[in-house]
């Protein structure tokens, strides 16, 4: 079964990308999924899925699980990242973590009709929830802030707040660079020029603390001697 039709298989690379689709996150081997009407629901239909064991994939726009061992329950699953809400992750002081989402199911995915939303969970027996976890929310922000800019842009397209209609395949994923205020970069250019052009300054004797109180030796007979050697200049000129 699959929230969103069914994802074909390959062979080779596990299952066939969509267009312009990237793995993000790939799970160790042993990680297993459940599916279930969240703690809110009060029908009376009942609705559990399961797989033991299985790889799930994060891409930049889906999220895919194959199970080890497919089953006719379960072959494979998938969901859009803008059709799963309030994520989190539980860490027990026993047993793996695990990652919980609360699914939206789409029309003709397997989910029954009643179920507005199905509580989706993952075990990581091998660890890594809290990359994943980190990279989904990474992900997902970047096409919220798609969405948000293409309805603001006043594109008749977007039809819903799960994105339909609205084109990530341009959707920056990379890392954006942290912030350190404004001018920094600069400002730090400047410093560094300033250091190349000015030249490298020695370190001198306080000449304030350290100025000599008296004369230096010797220094009254020389003013006797240009004194007298003044006077006989005059008296010569004087005959």
């Amino acid at each position: 079964m699959s929230l969103n039709s069914w994802v074909m298989l390959s062979g080779k690379d596990g299952f066939v990308r969509l267009p312009n689709e990237h793995i993000i996150y790939t799970s160790p081997p042993r990680t297993a999924l459940s599916l279930k009407p969240p703690s809110s629901w009060q029908g009376k239909e009942a609705f559990s899925i399961s797989s033991s064991s299985g790889c799930l994939y994060l891409t930049n726009q889906r999220i895919v699980y194959l199970p080890s061992q497919p089953s006719e329950q379960m072959q494979s699953f998938t969901a859009p990242l803008l059709n799963l809400h309030d994520s989190h992750v539980s860490a027990p002081f026993f047993g793996p973590n695990a990652w919980t989402v609360l699914a939206q199911p789409v029309p003709g995915g397997g989910i029954p009709a009643p179920l507005q939303l199905v509580e989706l969970k993952v075990t990581f027996k091998e660890g890594g929830a809290f990359d994943f976890h980190t990279n989904f929310e990474r992900i997902k922000d970047r096409l919220q802030q798609a969405v948000e800019h293409a309805r603001d842009s006043g594109s008749p397209s977007v039809r819903s707040s799960n994105g339909r209609g609205v084109n990530f395949t341009n959707v920056h994923l990379d890392e954006l660079p942290a912030y350190d205020g404004p001018n920094t970069s600069n400002a730090g250019q400047a410093q560094s020029i300033e250091a190349a052009v000015q030249p490298p300054i020695t370190e001198t004797a306080d000449t304030t603390s350290s100025a000599p109180v008296e004369p230096p030796p010797g220094y009254e007979e020389v003013q006797q001697q240009s004194v007298a050697q003044e006077l006989e200049e005059q008296l010569r000129r004087a005959r």
